[in-house]
């Protein structure tokens, strides 16, 4: 498709296009809201943010992780592989309604092995230090939010595209957990990491959107748009390739929860950047016509 009928088309539909992120944000509000009456909580969260034990057990032997996970009501089992070869050296097993005994004697009698400081540790964290870790977490995430906001506002001193540029963040945010809550991946403290991190990568494009459309002069507001979302596409692309092969050959539990939350976000990010922020900075600016 060239440049021309790509903008014949977008003329054409941009009203109709900005309505697709604007679904994807009602349907992930509705969704999360319906998690959270069923389970009190917006998002699953691991033994790291709500309380319980965790425990590595080294061992090369084949485990069934399904079979594991089924001796607890609420347990996650992962594997833990070597770097250098990726061979099985052990699971860790996140458990948060049973005690430290327990868990060692019901492991020892399912792997029919003696568990003890040579090939098992264990590691406890009390249901009211995760709850307070999450709400600090929660708290930053909010203030790093509002000086996000602040920012934006000073840069470009014009309500509408600031809006714009913020409301494209905060579907970033949204939509990316409720696809989190879809996929059942329990949030740690790593995952409210990545969403920090979310914030710096969803209002770069952005920016870089709003400052090339409002403040360059030359050429149709269209063409200021397409040559920022070029320049937007392979920024998002090359980072989420890097992010992709990062994921693939890295064995670090927390690393993969981190890239794979900033991969989904890069993903919303595409669709809230040049299907929402460009239809209202186009509403804003149409005069130019």
């Amino acid at each position: 498709m060239t440049k021309l009928k790509i903008e014949a088309f977008y003329d054409k539909n941009y009203k109709k296009l900005m309505l697709i992120p604007i679904l994807l944000l009602l349907i992930s509000i509705g969704f999360l809201i319906f998690n959270y009456m069923q389970t009190g909580e917006f998002v699953e969260k691991d033994v790291s943010l709500k309380g319980g034990i965790t425990s590595t057990i080294y061992t090369e032997k084949e485990v069934n992780i399904n079979e594991i996970e089924n001796l607890f009501e609420d347990a996650s089992v992962r594997r833990l592989s070597d770097f250098a070869t990726g061979r099985q050296i052990g699971i860790i097993v996140e458990v948060s309604n049973v005690d430290a005994a327990t868990l060692k004697q019901t492991l020892e009698e399912k792997l029919n092995m003696n568990l003890d400081e040579n090939n098992y540790s264990v590691e406890e964290t009390g249901s009211s230090l995760g709850s307070s870790f999450f709400n600090e977490l929660i708290i930053a995430v909010l203030v790093a939010f509002i000086f996000m906001g602040i920012a934006v506002f000073i840069a470009f001193r014009t309500f509408i595209p600031s809006i714009a540029v913020i409301v494209a963040a905060l579907m970033d945010i949204i939509i990316t957990l409720a696809i989190i809550d879809i996929l059942g991946m329990k949030i740690s403290t790593a995952g409210i990491v990545a969403f920090l991190l979310i914030i710096g990568y969803s209002i770069d494009t952005d920016i870089l959107l709003t400052t090339r459309t409002l403040k360059r002069k030359d050429g149709k507001l269209f063409e200021r748009m397409y040559e920022s979302m070029k320049t937007g596409l392979t920024m998002t692309f090359s980072t989420i390739s890097a992010l992709l092969i990062a994921t693939l050959f890295t064995n670090s539990i927390v690393l993969k929860e981190m890239f794979t939350i900033i991969i989904i976000a890069l993903f919303v990010d595409i669709v809230s950047t040049y299907l929402t922020n460009t239809g209202i900075l186009k509403l804003y600016l149409k005069n130019e016509y």
